[in-house]
This record gives C-alpha cells, sequence and structure tokens, in this order.
C-alpha cells in the first residue's frame, strides 16, 4: 500500500511518499481501507521532533491522527463492527497514522461515521471536534445562559466550539479576523482582533474563556480578568500555562486532547441532525502531503484540510 512517512525528525522534506507492507489487525484491532485522513498542527511537531516527550512515537513514523473509512478486516475479539461498515475516529498519539492506504485502529476508538456528509469529510470531524468539545464542556462546564468568549475563533477548533456553544443555549463571543467572518457567523458578538482591543470590546464579565490562539503570554493572561469570580480558563496552546487567579478562584486549564469514542458519537448525531457542519476548506492527495506540511509551515494553510489517498 502507499504511505507517507518520516524516517527521521526534521522539516517537511522529511516526510515520503512510500510503499509499505499492509498491515494485519491484532486483537481488538480493526483494519480501515482509509477514505481520508486530515491535517493537525499537532501532526507537524511531531514531525519536527517538538513531541518526543509527551508522544513518542517509533520511527518510521505514519502521522494523521483523523481517520474516516471502511473496515476492511477485523482482529480477534472484536465485535460491533461487519467488514464494509462506515466508521471514523481519533487514532492513538503514538500509533501509526491514516496517512496510507490502511491503518490499523482500535476497536474502542471508531464509532459510525456520519450518514449525512462524504465519509472523506468525516475525518476534519474527530481531533478538532473533540478538543471543542472537551474545552466546553468537560474542562469549562458550559451551561445554557452563560457567556463564553472565544479567542481565535476561526480556525478549525473554533468553528465548531462557536457551534457547540450556541447548541447549549450560551452566549458567544468570538474574536477572528475578517477572513474567518463565515467560520464563526453562529456567534452573538464576534470582535475583529485585527482592528479592536479584545479585553475594551467585551462588556461583561464571561463564565468561560476558550484560548484557541498563539497569544502572547501577557495576552493570555489579560484574557482571566474577563473571567467572573468561579469561572474558567481553557487553554489549548499547551507550551504556554494556562493562568489562574487563585484570590477570584479563576481556575486555569490546560487542555490535551483524548479520544472519546462516545463523544463523538454525540457529535454525530448532532451532524446527522443539521445542528453541526462539517467544515472542509480543502481538499488533498496524500502525495502530497509533504507539500501541505511546507505550506502550513509558512502559514498559508487556513481552515481544516482532509488528506485523500490513492483510490486505485
Amino acid at each position: 500500500m502507499k504511505a507517507v512517512r518520516f524516517h527521521e525528525y526534521g522539516a517537511p522534506d522529511v516526510l515520503r511518499y512510500e510503499d509499505v507492507e499492509q498491515p494485519t489487525p491484532g486483537a481488538r484491532q480493526v483494519r480501515v481501507h482509509v477514505a481520508a485522513t486530515s491535517f493537525n498542527s499537532i501532526d507537524a511537531g511531531v514531525r519536527a521532533g517538538n513531541m518526543q516527550g509527551p508522544m513518542p512515537v517509533a520511527l518510521p513514523h505514519t502521522p494523521g491522527r483523523d481517520v474516516a473509512g471502511t473496515v476492511d478486516a477485523l482482529g480477534e475479539g472484536v465485535d460491533g463492527f461487519e467488514v464494509g461498515a462506515a466508521v471514523f475516529g481519533f487514532l492513538p498519539m503514538t500509533d501509526d497514522g491514516a496517512s496510507a492506504e490502511y491503518v490499523l485502529a482500535p476497536v474502542e476508538i471508531l464509532t459510525a461515521a456520519p450518514k449525512s456528509v462524504p465519509l472523506a469529510e468525516a475525518a476534519a470531524l474527530p481531533v478538532v471536534g473533540l478538543t471543542a468539545y472537551q474545552a466546553l464542556f468537560d474542562h469549562g462546564k458550559l451551561a445554557a445562559g452563560q457567556r463564553v468568549l472565544i479567542n481565535g475563533a476561526g480556525g478549525a477548533v473554533g468553528g465548531y466550539a462557536v457551534q457547540l456553544a450556541k447548541n447549549a443555549g450560551a452566549h458567544v463571543i468570538a474574536t477572528a479576523s475578517p477572513r474567518s467572518a463565515d467560520a464563526v457567523k453562529a456567534a452573538d458578538e464576534v470582535i475583529d482582533h485585527t482592528t479592536t482591543d479584545v479585553i475594551a470590546a467585551v462588556a461583561e464579565p464571561v463564565d468561560v474563556v476558550l484560548n484557541l490562539a498563539p497569544v502572547a503570554p501577557e495576552q493570555l493572561a489579560a484574557l482571566v480578568t474577563l473571567v467572573r469570580p468561579g469561572g474558567v480558563l481553557v487553554n489549548t496552546t499547551v507550551w504556554m500555562p494556562a493562568p489562574a487567579d487563585e484570590e477570584r478562584n479563576v481556575r486555569g486549564i490546560d487542555l490535551f486532547v483524548r479520544s472519546d469514542a462516545d463523544q463523538l458519537a454525540q457529535l454525530v448525531a448532532l451532524v446527522d441532525r443539521g445542528e453541526l457542519r462539517v467544515e472542509v476548506a480543502e481538499q488533498v492527495p496524500l502525495a502530497e502531503l509533504p507539500a501541505l506540511h511546507a505550506r502550513a509551515a509558512e502559514g498559508a494553510v487556513h481552515g481544516k484540510v482532509i488528506v485523500l489517498p490513492p483510490t486505485a
């Protein structure tokens, strides 16, 4: 089969499009015929060697945490899925990923794919959708009637976070540039952070701040001042610890997204009811994944990109 792998850490040019032996599922594993994976910024960090501490991988390594595809073969002890079933999921961080024609997945990370979107497009959802869900509800405890500020809402995670927060009955304030206006159109208030001071523009305290933007430490600390006593700031830029304010009982939480098939099934239900849009900005063939990494390193990738293996 074809796959993209890197045999050493480094710049995007370490990625190789090559022939690899098709894997055989072991106990409690499913082999998935990949319809698509997606590009996540974490893929670039792992490839560059920046994540060897928290996410050690064996080389050569195949990137791609998201997978959508059909069940191709079942390992021993697998039940609940049949060959040919459309599935998707968030693959374990240290296992080989789905930038290949076939990938092995632990059965417990998979769930039935949405029926209302093309299977390949479903690969745009797991990592970023679960990041938004866990930030808002597992850590932020967001509830109806509360106020949430989503800082950096124009990206892939932010688009889902705005939709999920609105679905939950929250008042949503989103910061985004004009280029990302469509991604945040469901928000109650939109702040153009390129022309407006965010701190000054938020007129009333919020219950939750979700920071998705690579802001400076002093900017992140300033966001804490917008949180009401007892509230929380959830931060996804994990290289910069989340600040807190103990005097006002404002918690700071650093989010490390985890695979959760049950939560993913909840997102599927929202998608199939028409309450959550799956956004795909671009589709690229698997052979062009090294070029996609290079474009991302230059800041030239906007929105969610799915990666398609060869169909023949």
